[in-house]
């Protein structure tokens, strides 16, 4: 972690706003806090946060059009902490824009392991990616690992970062079976069973941009119960 990473806790709970701070102040990061959706909005330019811990369920903005506006800024990071775990409530946070979504109550060393996952992959993004150009799917897939950009029909494909590490690690391991904590150790820095869902809520999210059918993928291939394989090159 660098000593300078500020992070921007939304919560219309004063409590939970102390509780959060003093959780990351502990880390050794500098946090600000904001009660409102507005005030989240003010304090985006004033302050200029490395992440946002986001909370939904906030009066006047709640927490997606917080979310919304934030991505017609900035790819910052951006974290929704919320009781609402629905699986459709996690879609949308993730069709918003959110690259991460914890649900309350999180266990303290979780929530300090997915902040430091995620300012990871923003400090690193798809730069390290290994220098070339592979196709897919008779052509119609490319992914340029130098450009750190992929292009269907070549229209370049809009990706969010962690979309675009984890389409990157599939490609750069095309052809092989890849187990479901191998990828979570991979691309969100952890690996625990209980992540899964986030896994397959993002592979879903994948296959929607990436296969010309999603319900019947030819790059992304699943082995039930075991993990994921991204198909070969094209020769």
């Amino acid at each position: 972690m660098a000593v300078e990473d500020k992070i921007l806790v939304v919560d219309d709970d004063a409590y939970v706003c102390r509780s959060l701070a003093a959780v990351l102040e502990e880390e050794g990061y500098t946090v600000v806090t904001a009660g409102d959706g507005a005030t989240a909005l003010r304090l985006l330019y004033a302050e200029k946060p490395d992440l946002v811990m986001l909370d939904v369920m906030m009066p006047d903005m709640d927490g997606w059009e917080v979310c919304r506006r934030i991505r017609e800024m900035t790819d910052l990071p951006v974290i929704m902490l919320t009781a609402r775990g629905q699986v459709k409530d996690r879609v949308k946070g993730l069709d918003l824009g959110a690259d991460d979504y914890l649900v309350k109550p999180v266990a303290l060393a979780e929530l300090r392991a997915r902040v430091r996952a995620a300012l990871r992959r923003a400090r690193t993004g798809p730069a390290e990616a290994q220098p070339q150009v592979v196709t897919f799917d008779g052509g119609r897939l490319v992914v340029d690992l130098l450009a750190g950009e992929a292009r269907i029909a070549g229209k370049v494909l809009q990706l969010r970062p962690l979309e675009y590490q984890l389409l990157f690690y599939l490609v750069r391991n095309a052809g092989r079976l890849l187990t479901y904590d191998q990828i979570l150790d991979a691309v969100w820095g952890y690996e625990r069973e209980g992540d899964r869902p986030s896994l397959k809520l993002y592979i879903w999210r994948l296959r929607r941009k990436v296969e010309e059918d999603p319900a019947r993928p030819r790059c992304i291939l699943n082995a039930r119960g075991v993990g994921y394989r991204f198909a070969r090159p094209d020769p």
